[in-house]
């Protein structure tokens, strides 16, 4: 059954996925006008959804009661997989913007795309155009618009959750806004970063309850990223 899995990944789900991520990306640009519309947001949900489902993986989401309608928040994820991208994405039940490299502007079709959906293109080639990029990302994050971010910047080697970068809590701390953490378990034996295919697994993403700008540590930043990882960890032994 595991080959057949496989085979049945290459010949059916990936070009189905293929052709679902351009007929999505044309609707995206079509509409640009609109990028917070309910229609654009729920085309993206199903989208993602559709890895999941074409794929066969069970997907279970709690903590939703912790997300308020109407605010904005940075929510912070552990980085397991490419499947996190898809799973935050589909079952998140919040509209929120990507915080993109600059770099990624420049790939064709994708930069477009994801100009049309409102992404936020994050530019650190200078000061100068790092807080040009932090005034368009205060722009974006209003009116219950939210941002997810994987602070550890990139997918983890042994499934455990790395060093957080300060990035995350930067933003948090200068647009006043809160943190909620999100713990994704499953992801990494689903597709490890080495894996060219996926194996059939449960995934399970836990929605914590926000953490203040009031309870962050203004003058020790490591003292809050410390404490959202710990309660990231904590919390991926949810069920």
């Amino acid at each position: 059954m595991k080959y057949l899995y496989i085979v049945y990944q290459y010949v059916i789900a990936f070009p189905l996925l293929w052709v679902l991520t351009m007929l999505t990306s044309i609707i995206t640009i079509i509409l640009f006008p609109w990028p917070n519309s309910k229609f654009v947001n729920w085309t993206q949900k199903l989208w993602s959804r559709s890895f999941g489902w074409l794929l066969f993986l069970p997907v279970k989401v709690t903590g939703k009661e912790n997300i308020k309608p109407g605010q904005s928040y940075i929510f912070v994820a552990n980085h397991q997989s490419m499947l996190d991208v898809w799973i935050v994405y589909g079952w998140l039940p919040v509209v929120f913007k990507w915080l993109m490299k600059a770099e990624l502007r420049k790939v064709p079709f994708v930069g477009s795309a994801c100009k049309a959906a409102g992404h936020v293109f994050v530019d650190r080639s200078s000061p100068m155009a790092a807080q040009r990029s932090l005034k368009e990302v205060e722009k974006v994050l209003t009116n219950g618009v939210c941002t997810v971010i994987f602070p550890e910047g990139t997918r983890s080697l042994n499934g455990q959750v790395g060093r957080f970068k300060r990035g995350a809590f930067q933003i948090a701390l200068e647009l006043n806004l809160p943190i909620i953490p999100i713990s994704l378990t499953g992801c990494f034996e689903a597709m490890n970063r080495k894996c060219k295919y996926v194996t059939r697994h449960p995934i399970h993403m836990h929605i914590g309850e926000p953490i203040m700008p009031e309870q962050f540590n203004k003058e020790n930043p490591h003292e809050t990223m410390d404490l959202v990882r710990d309660i990231v960890i904590r919390n991926m032994q949810v069920d």
